[in-house]
């Protein structure tokens, strides 16, 4: 179950066990309602539940990213296995986004 919380000037994004292109949309969409009308410095993808990604899941970080990058807002990924960063770094994603453990 996807969950979206702001703490701080964060916006939480809780992802769900599968991240693939039956949720990517639903999860776009309500970060985004977020991003316009909440006071968002970063986003944060919590990863902590996430067993399978998706090329949809780089899709939904990327432009999550194009839209933070623009205030000088910054992505961040966190509790990420080793499968889920195996995908972020192949894909590129670890040069605009800051894995944290």
């Amino acid at each position: 179950m996807e969950d979206f919380q702001i703490i701080d000037n964060c916006l939480m994004v809780k992802l769900p066990v599968e991240v693939d292109h039956h949720r990517a949309s639903y999860i776009c969409e309500r970060a985004d309602k977020y991003l316009l009308e909440e006071n968002v410095e970063h986003v944060v993808f919590d990863f902590e539940d996430t067993r399978f990604m998706d090329s949809s899941g780089i899709g939904i970080i990327m432009g999550r990213y194009k839209k933070i990058a623009c205030f000088g807002g910054k992505v961040y990924a966190i509790h990420a296995d080793r499968q889920i960063q195996r995908i972020l770094t192949i894909s590129g994603l670890t040069k605009i986004v800051e894995v944290l453990a």
